[in-house]
């Protein structure tokens, strides 16, 4: 009987363990969404409306203006002091020469110890697979349609796997862990450990904006009301990670949890990219996000606000920044709490702040001040 390995946030494996899982464990994996176009129509795909069937390129939240702005790729990677990457989609195959061209940039920027594992559904533009492990792919985690998880012989990406296998590159599978499918899970695994897959990852089934209503249709329920996870996905992983260590199978399987990939994943890359990127007048929370105050003026212009204010309060240029983008000005936290009240009877308006240090800067709490 194999040792069933517990890890972070619900998550489990058998070893042998991916080293891109583990990278992904301590958040310094760049998602690189290389494409949102796919050949297959899974029916949970959670990939968001932005992305899904486009062709847009993504360096974590960080978007590219096209395939020729390689910069903003390899700062994300140094923002999140990246060891390795993740390309993902749609799938990447479809864009299998903007892939390529990727993989041999990242190595060449990083150097041939920078981990690179691809997710493809391998349905179209297999026979290329051999050119992106020519430039440096690590592993390869192909999608196989459910449908032929216990037919896998008779599956459209058989041929792809097996050409997989003849080359120099760690093959896996990843699958959602859907509900019901108990059976055919059991037999997609037996039959990647005799034909030599290395490892499968098994992710809890999620609800998204775009894959709710299919899901829904089809009678699934969220576990409980603070997560997205689908209600007995987690039951089954534990499941079939059970039966497989009764089994005399050498393939790793890795359970990756809904709160693994929030709670780990994500909070990890976003410490690692806070760290470098934070302003002297923000504060990193204990989460990675980051706190500072912003005041708003309808009144008067900003430019001759934030003059006033710096002259007035003897504010230092490293905690007070014009944001003419956002429309507003930037300030230490631990400075507006002491002036709020003042710059509220004269109309302004002030507020705390907590926002993602990622590319996008999403919003996550806004408070107003003074409290």
């Amino acid at each position: 009987m194999k040792k069933i390995i517990p890890w972070l946030n619900d998550s489990n494996y058998i070893a042998p363990l991916s080293p891109a899982c583990k990278m992904c464990a301590q958040g310094s994996k760049m998602v690189l969404l290389i494409t949102g176009l796919c050949s297959s129509n899974c029916f949970y795909c959670p990939l968001s409306s932005k992305k899904l069937g486009k062709d847009r390129i993504f360096a974590d939240e960080w978007e590219l203006d096209n395939e020729e702005d390689t910069e903003k790729l390899i700062l994300e990677a140094e923002y999140i002091r990246a060891t390795g990457a993740g390309i993902t989609g749609g799938d990447p195959l479809i864009v299998w020469r903007r892939t390529k061209k990727y993989i041999a940039l990242l190595k060449d920027a990083f150097g041939s110890n920078f981990h690179i594992h691809l997710y493809t559904s391998g349905i179209k533009n297999g026979k290329y697979i051999d050119e992106l492990v020519s430039a440096g792919l690590n592993e390869i985690r192909f999608h196989p349609p459910r449908e032929h998880w216990n037919t896998m012989k008779n599956s459209p990406i058989f041929n792809s796997i097996k050409n997989a296998l003849e080359t120099d590159v760690d093959v896996a599978l990843e699958i959602p862990v859907i509900p019901g499918m108990d059976a055919e899970i059991f037999s997609l695994i037996n039959w990647a450990n005799n034909i030599g897959i290395k490892w499968v990852n098994l992710n809890e089934l999620e609800f998204s904006e775009t894959n709710a209503e299919n899901l829904k249709k089809r009678g699934y329920t969220v576990k409980d009301d603070i997560s997205a996870a689908v209600k007995s996905s987690q039951d089954l992983a534990y499941t079939a990670i059970d039966m497989i260590s009764k089994e005399d199978f050498t393939i790793g399987v890795h359970y990756c949890s809904s709160s693994f990939k929030d709670g780990i994943q994500l909070r990890n890359r976003i410490m690692r990219r806070a760290k470098n990127v934070v302003k002297e007048y923000e504060i990193i929370g204990d989460e990675g996000t980051l706190l500072k105050g912003v005041i708003y003026t309808q009144k008067t212009s900003l430019k001759e606000l934030y003059g006033n204010l710096k002259e007035e309060f003897r504010i230092e240029d490293k905690f007070i920044f014009l944001n003419n983008e956002n429309k507003r000005i930037e300030i230490a936290l631990w400075i507006l709490e002491k002036i709020a009240l003042d710059l509220k009877r004269r109309g302004l308006q002030c507020y705390m702040i907590e926002e993602y240090p990622t590319a996008d800067r999403l919003e996550v709490e806004r408070i107003p001040l003074p409290l």
